[in-house]
């Protein structure tokens, strides 16, 4: 009882600043017990490998389709560089003597996560076994050069539900080489893109898409990236633990960025 009495008569004061005390401590051991909140995974980066289909000709650069793409909140965890050029392909020189290979080697860096080559019919004309040796070389060079990368292939598009043979042709060789190279084949023929409302997704020249045929282009190929988007970015995960924080990641180049 004395021990009590004792404890009774403490000057207030030093009740109120051990009590301080405590509470400072069990803040602090809360604090350290609670673990340190990660970092945001940076956003997968995608090389769009492509023809006048993807610059956005007809409409403009930001009306392209993976323009449009930077701009939806369901892809915000990609970072979208558009190669394409008008008149390339994987044989077809373009606008700017670029075929889909030289995109790759001007674009694809070791930190990309996804490689999406869309088209070509620029590419009609050249016998198709040759396209098909194009499109691996190329499959090959990305992989190459991006270890890591998913490889997406889509294949040219008819706008008919009668393809031209040459279209289908292409398109068999572009499917055997992604198969060969490990990657996934989209067959917009075979789905029947755009050719069930070719009036409002294609324009007056017959060949482009419209403000809404890029916006259909950006859902149906969107919603490939993104299926492919979280094994890229674990892929990647991946590769910077075992690289470790000593070893700086490569300098990426910027120009295709823009959309051209």
């Amino acid at each position: 009882m004395q021990d009590s009495k004792v404890l009774l008569h403490v000057h207030p004061g030093r009740l109120a600043v051990a009590g301080v005390a405590v509470l400072l401590l069990a803040a602090t051991s809360g604090s350290a017990a609670q673990p340190r909140p990660s970092a945001a995974a940076p956003p997968v980066r995608v090389v769009v490998v492509g023809d006048s289909l993807s610059t956005g000709h007809g409409t403009s650069p930001q009306q392209a389709w993976p323009a449009l793409m930077r701009a939806d909140p369901d892809v915000a965890g990609l970072e979208i560089v558009n190669a394409a050029e008008d008149g390339s392909g994987y044989l077809s020189v373009g606008d700017y003597n670029g075929t889909f290979g030289t995109q790759v080697d001007d674009f694809v860096t070791p930190d990309t996560g996804i490689v999406v080559f869309f088209g070509s019919e620029n590419d009609l004309g050249y016998a198709s076994s040759d396209v098909g040796d194009a499109a691996l070389a190329a499959l090959d060079r990305a992989e190459t050069l991006a270890p890591e990368a998913r490889m997406i292939v889509v294949g040219p598009p008819s706008y008919t539900t009668q393809p031209d043979p040459g279209l289908v042709d292409i398109s068999d060789q572009l499917r055997n080489a992604t198969a060969r190279a490990g990657g996934e084949f989209v067959d917009p023929i075979a789905e029947g893109w755009i050719s069930d409302d070719f009036d409002d997704l294609i324009g007056p020249d017959g060949d482009h898409p419209t403000v809404l045929g890029q916006q259909y282009l950006l859902e149906h190929i969107g919603a490939y990236l993104e299926q492919a988007a979280p094994a890229a970015a674990a892929a990647l995960e991946g590769r910077q633990d075992a690289r470790g924080p000593d070893q700086a990641p490569q300098s990426v180049p910027q120009a295709g960025v823009s959309g051209n």
